[in-house]
């Protein structure tokens, strides 16, 4: 149970004339006065703060200024998630505009594997005679790949936001906010956030260098919808710059101005008006990921980016079959980890699973470690050998640094990269086992006990009399919900089940009533993947839950959404 400064609240909810709850929760986000709360409710892109401080962003910019007016050829190379699409779609669509000479180039996962390498520069920049390349989401760790681009007479401008290693790489510029000799303050932006930066920075430059007396000058509110996407999709925290772009983003996707992504919501059966974060990152983002996981991420730009609505219908359809693909790669995967556990129990002794199989799709990874990291909570590693070389994916808990615990194995490892939460490697086959036992080493060394126990944060104990139409609309404001902004979580004792039953195949949805309640208020109440096997209960001692609007047939409803009960 969180414990939020009182005094903080107090002030906040005097200045905001909010309820109670709402100062708490927002002193629970770290956010403690009043100024800083009301920027918190009233995202507004003034209040974004200038970029032009981030480290290499003058040479970037000043770079492909004399590109753009030599007429040069420009590769942008992205990667192949939600992040590094839109990344490359928001790039390519401004030197689009400008009508400079642009390609673009997204490696296929499992053919080529992460980020630029050697053979893109011999194989894709060199036949196209490009003379710039600008990566999106990717290049920090490409130290190879650009040293081959500058012997072969061409420049590199990385834009990343992924951990840096002890050296960068001799690029012309290299922006990321995560370099150590960065003190921008820009550490939380997704990849798709250090893409946009890079083109405020440079539509202010050719404002200066007067480009734009022919040319309308771009309105940049207009691609903050693909800001939006890869920011949510990639979990960076919604705060700062991240909550004003991702919000204005939901904006400009709701007033449907892109034909590709109306598409994918009307596919979705997505309310454009009400679209929010949860509906980016469980609804649109994994169709969108699912080209790079089963095909080619180039499909999710071509949606991205096409005027046409029978195309964006025909591509929306495909990624939507690509999707059914990667759930039922996923489920059998799971599958076969489970079953492994079942046969093999003392694997679960251990503080880390490392599991690898030839059969595996890499693409898949990801997302089945994810699954494996909820359901055993700890670090995770999946590794496919199906090439004939190991490639793998990484997740971990909080707590515990996956990017440092893969760095102390570097010695196994013939690539690594990533966040402190999720990476990803390639590794020789026969190095296996050593890795296995260094990362185990790893984590034991940097890891407590406590980091192994799960647990769930509470705002605070709401009572079903304090709950109202009022307080929901108010929980609302602080939307957009993701990384660093959790939606609040409420606790409440001795609850009544009026009526049960279960829908769909494992959800069970209710009727309670607080007994203890000063009034017999009911609320409509869904509890998410059940096992339905097990009795229905006809109370609880103790809820941990989330308080929404249910919409349905043109009317909303308080709906109970529950987390945790005992």
């Amino acid at each position: 149970m969180r414990q939020p400064d009182v005094d903080a609240a107090n002030k906040i909810r005097k200045y905001l004339k909010c309820n109670p709850i709402i100062a708490a929760i927002l002193v629970n986000r770290n956010i403690t006065s009043p100024e800083d709360a009301n920027r918190f409710l009233n995202p507004s892109l003034n209040n974004v703060r200038p970029p032009f401080s981030i480290k290499d962003m003058d040479a970037a910019v000043k770079r492909i200024y004399v590109a753009i007016m030599r007429r040069e050829k420009i590769l942008i190379f992205g990667d192949y998630d939600v992040d590094g699409i839109t990344a490359t779609t928001i790039l390519l669509e401004f030197f689009q505009y400008i009508g400079t000479n642009v390609i673009y180039y997204i490696p296929h996962r499992s053919k080529e594997g992460y980020g630029l390498q050697v053979d893109h520069i011999f194989n894709v920049a060199s036949p196209n005679n490009v003379d710039l390349i600008i990566t999106a989401d990717c290049g920090s760790g490409s130290h190879d790949a650009v040293k081959a681009a500058v012997d072969a007479g061409m420049d590199i401008i990385v834009t990343d936001h992924h951990n840096v290693p002890d050296t960068l790489p001799p690029a012309k510029a290299v922006v990321n906010p995560k370099r150590p000799d960065c003190t921008a303050g820009f550490d939380n932006l997704a990849g798709v956030g250090v893409a946009y930066y890079l083109l405020v920075c440079l539509r202010k430059y050719l404002r200066d260098k007067n480009f734009w007396q022919s040319l309308p000058e771009p309105n940049l509110k207009r691609p903050c919808d693909l800001v939006a996407l890869g920011t949510v999709a990639d979990m960076v925290p919604l705060v700062d710059e991240n909550r004003i772009l991702t919000k204005s983003g939901m904006e400009v996707i709701s007033s449907g101005h892109r034909t590709g992504l109306n598409a994918l919501i009307e596919l979705c059966g997505i309310n454009s008006d009400s679209l929010d974060a949860h509906d980016i990152a469980y609804r649109l983002a994994p169709r969108l990921n699912a080209a790079g996981r089963v095909a080619h991420a180039k499909t999710a730009v071509e949606l991205l980016k096409t005027n046409n609505v029978k195309t964006a219908k025909h591509i929306a359809h495909s990624l939507n079959r690509m999707n059914i693909k990667r759930q039922e790669i996923e489920r059998k995967i799971l599958d076969e980890i489970h079953i492994h556990f079942e046969k093999n129990p003392r694997l679960l002794k251990r503080h880390t699973i490392v599991l690898s199989d030839h059969t595996w799709n890499e693409g898949i990874l990801g997302i089945v470690a994810s699954r494996i990291v909820d359901r055993y909570f700890r670090p995770v590693v999946l590794i496919s050998t199906k090439s004939g070389i190991g490639k793998g994916s990484a997740r971990s808990i909080p707590g515990i640094d996956l990017y440092e615990a893969l760095a102390s194995c570097e010695s196994s490892l013939e690539r690594f990269g990533g966040h402190s939460l999720a990476a990803g490697l390639s590794i020789k086959i026969e190095n296996l086992d050593r890795f296995q036992k260094q990362f185990e080493n790893a984590i034991l060394e940097s890891a407590t006990p406590d980091d192994f126990v799960q647990r769930i944060s509470i705002d605070c104990e709401l009572d079903f009399n304090d709950i109202s139409p009022r307080l929901i609309d108010e929980i609302e404001s602080l939307k957009p919900f993701g990384e660093g902004n959790p939606e609040p979580l409420f606790f409440a004792r001795d609850i009544k089940v009026i009526f049960s039953k279960i829908v769909g195949k494992n959800h069970r949805r209710m009727t309670l009533r607080q007994a203890s309640g000063k009034t017999r208020n009911t609320f409509n109440a869904i509890q998410f993947n059940i096992d339905p096997r097990l009795p229905l209960k006809e109370s609880f001692d103790q809820i941990a839950f989330r308080l929404r609007w249910n919409f349905w047939n043109g009317e909303k409803a308080v709906q109970i959404v529950i987390e945790e009960t005992e």
